[in-house]
């Protein structure tokens, strides 16, 4: 040891831990990427990439399919709605199902079943056999594989990386989720121009990417979270969990609000490219693209960032809804593209940020049951939402539809902004507390105390002598 080193002691330890840091940047364009290091995350994100580019294939397809069976916006919001009813009815209980089970084999039956219905309706779209009921029902079945398939896909992201690139690869799940459907909206629109059944088809193909996935992971890399043992009053017991903590309960009132009204763009814009901007299948296709687009680099910047606060959650919803009320008043196509852009960017920002604080917010145990509650608030609520936004499309105009979305979503950011404000300080503050070593706590730190200022943890120059020790120097 040279003259200059010190043995460091507990209390030198302890006045390092307030001593000033070096403050690091929020955006950090290195961990964009960080979650893809992990070989069982990488084969699920590029597995789900692929499928779900078939599923916004398969979304272009049932929206011009209906429209061209019915020529009704109210009959296109309420098949939407189909899909999602199972989900609004029976959340919760896919939710304890994905707590109780193994996920990964959980997705292996759901993905399968999903896959085997675009199937059914390729077939039936080729052979010109479908039909109205005929696409109720599919709908319907889908929504019933949807109940335990959305819980268990959300959760089991918690499981292929460790906590530190938790939020990271929830972020980059929901930009894989735009990417797809930049491409997806884009090849559906061209493909729907020359046959329906083709989009049905290729997704029902595109399935075997995600399954190939699944198999191929090391189940040995993952990390389980602990299965919950069947007991009576389980789901009632999830729902008193999110109710008592309110870090869980305002965002998922957020999204309950915002995914009813704002998130039925599926309704909106089939609508705004056949009636406002006298488009079809094409048009909406360059629409949902460009929104993706948005989406995409929304993402990315997200990915960068820390961990989300309520604080950043409200802004972001406050941004959303500006940009949708600017859609729906765009005089013109290359305008209304344009407003798409900043749409996509708000709708990945805030859909990613309330998820990632829904998956670190919740205990591991209750996670499958608190993503189920985002399903059921995000998605379960389109039954109610899309027949809404259909019928005022319907009635009033295909602007009104995404007023109807801009406006609450607006307003949700401006009202929990000074309640999610209260949160975070309160978790800051708990956060500094529990950083604190029991010898500063105690106010006997070399026989002195320093006073911290809350904002900026240390006060410089000021000391204060310890009572206890007397008149030491």
């Amino acid at each position: 040891m040279t003259a200059t080193e010190e043995t460091p002691t507990p209390q030198s330890r302890a006045t390092a831990a307030f001593a000033p840091r070096k403050i690091t940047a929020a955006f950090a364009p290195r961990k964009i990427t960080a979650s893809l290091r992990h070989r069982n995350y990488r084969l699920y994100f590029f597995g789900q990439l692929i499928s779900v580019i078939g599923t916004w294939m398969q979304t272009v397809a049932q929206s011009f399919l209906v429209l061209e069976l019915t020529h009704s916006g109210t009959q296109l919001g309420l098949t939407t709605a189909a899909r999602f009813l199972p989900v609004l009815l029976f959340g919760p209980a896919g939710g304890l199902f994905a707590d109780r089970r193994d996920k990964r084999r959980v997705l292996l039956i759901t993905q399968t079943s999903a896959g085997l219905i675009a199937a059914v309706f390729a077939a039936a779209t080729a052979t010109h056999e479908i039909r109205l009921w005929t696409v109720y029902l599919l709908a319907i079945t889908l929504g019933f594989v949807n109940v335990f398939d959305n819980p268990a896909r959300q959760a089991f992201i918690s499981e292929m990386v460790p906590a530190d690139d938790l939020a990271n690869a929830v972020t980059l799940n929901s930009v894989a989720m735009n990417m797809a459907r930049v491409f997806g909206a884009a090849l559906g629109g061209v493909l729907a121009a020359l046959g329906l059944a083709l989009c049905f088809g290729l997704n029902a193909v595109s399935f075997g990417a995600v399954l190939l996935s699944l198999v191929a992971m090391r189940t040995a890399d993952l990390y389980p979270a602990r299965r919950v043992p069947k007991k009576p009053g389980q789901i009632r017991a999830g729902l008193r969990y999110v109710r008592s903590t309110p870090g869980l309960l305002v965002p998922l009132v957020m999204i309950a609000v915002i995914g009813t009204l704002a998130w039925e763009f599926q309704v909106s814009l089939p609508l705004m490219a056949t009636r406002v901007f006298g488009g079809g299948a094409a048009a909406y296709g360059i629409m949902a693209s460009t929104m993706g687009v948005g989406a995409v680099a929304g993402g990315l910047v997200s990915a960068a960032k820390a961990r989300p606060s309520g604080r950043a959650l409200c802004l972001a919803a406050i941004g959303w809804g500006i940009a949708i009320l600017l859609a729906a008043v765009a005089p013109n196509m290359p305008l209304e593209l344009v407003t798409m852009l900043f749409v996509g960017y708000g709708s990945i920002t805030f859909n990613s940020m309330a998820k990632t604080v829904l998956q670190l917010n919740a205990a591991p145990e209750m996670r499958g049951r608190v993503m189920a509650l985002w399903g059921l608030a995000w998605l379960g609520s389109t039954p109610i939402g899309g027949t809404i936004v259909g019928w005022v499309a319907q009635e009033a105009g295909a602007r009104w539809s995404l007023v109807l979305g801009g406006l609450p979503t607006l307003a949700c950011g401006l009202l929990a902004l000074p309640v999610l404000l209260v949160i975070d300080r309160r978790r800051a503050a708990a956060a500094r507390v529990a950083a604190v070593p029991a010898a500063v706590l105690s106010g006997r730190v070399s026989g002195e105390r320093r006073e911290y200022d809350d904002r900026t943890q240390v006060m410089p120059g000021r000391v204060v002598k310890d009572p206890a020790a007397g008149n030491q120097p």
